[in-house]
């Protein structure tokens, strides 16, 4: 098999390019790397010193492609299928690019700030990080909710009425959001938005291969 995935299954930019694979059918090896076993860190960070998720290896073309983005347009550059996630039109393709960054730096991004400083010892939170946060990531769900509003909610996808690389982003993006910012109280057309995405079989089928590590996920820490 020609390409390796390697990845952990509750990572979100992990979620996005799995979806990416899945969309189209694409043949790859999943390589599940537990950064807590130091072997398996030593071996990854040896092969991509950044030791970051996720990395897909291309044996056949001699080529390492990091970075979750890079991948999926790497994918449509040399394993093209049926759904084409970058479309051929400059424009349309810009306007993806663009939803697909705006998911990763201002859904995605805030939202890990939260959730990884749930596991921070004691007297090591980032408070007002956190706030910022928080505050960040409100203003990018308030501005996407806006943007339905104004679509009258007729707008299925992300970048518009096709699927594409901005719906894999937004899928692990607003999925692990509403962990912090439950989506339903304030960003109803928001919400619907994510149920479509987690109905979408690619999308499914990477959170049935998530499910048996969802409790790692930490919760919200309770007030004494």
């Amino acid at each position: 098999m020609s390409l390796t995935l390697y990845m952990h299954p509750l990572a979100a930019y992990c979620h996005k390019a799995l979806i990416a694979l899945y969309e189209n059918d694409t043949p790859f090896h999943s390589h599940l790397v537990d950064l807590a076993d130091d072997t398996q860190r030593a071996a990854f960070y040896a092969l991509w010193p950044i030791g970051k998720f996720p990395v897909l290896n291309d044996h056949t073309r001699g080529c390492l492609v990091p970075e979750s983005s890079i991948i999926i347009e790497y994918l449509a550059r040399h394993y093209p299928g049926k759904v084409a996630l970058v479309p051929e039109d400059p424009d349309e393709a810009r306007e993806v690019r663009f939803r697909d960054r705006f998911y990763d730096q201002y859904v995605a991004e805030p939202m890990q700030k939260v959730i990884t400083d749930r596991l921070r010892p004691d007297g090591q939170h980032d408070h007002y990080g956190v706030a910022q946060a928080r505050e960040k990531l409100r203003s990018a769900l308030d501005l996407i909710e806006r943007e339905f509003e104004r679509d009258n909610g007729k707008r299925q996808w992300g970048a518009g009425e096709h699927y594409s690389m901005a719906d894999c982003a937004a899928s692990p993006a607003l999925f692990y959001a509403n962990f912090v910012i439950p989506l339903e109280d304030e960003h109803p057309l928001t919400a619907a938005y994510l149920l479509r995405l987690m109905q979408r079989p690619s999308y499914a089928r990477v959170l049935r291969e998530a499910a048996p590590y969802l409790h790692m996920v930490p919760s919200e820490p309770v007030e004494a």
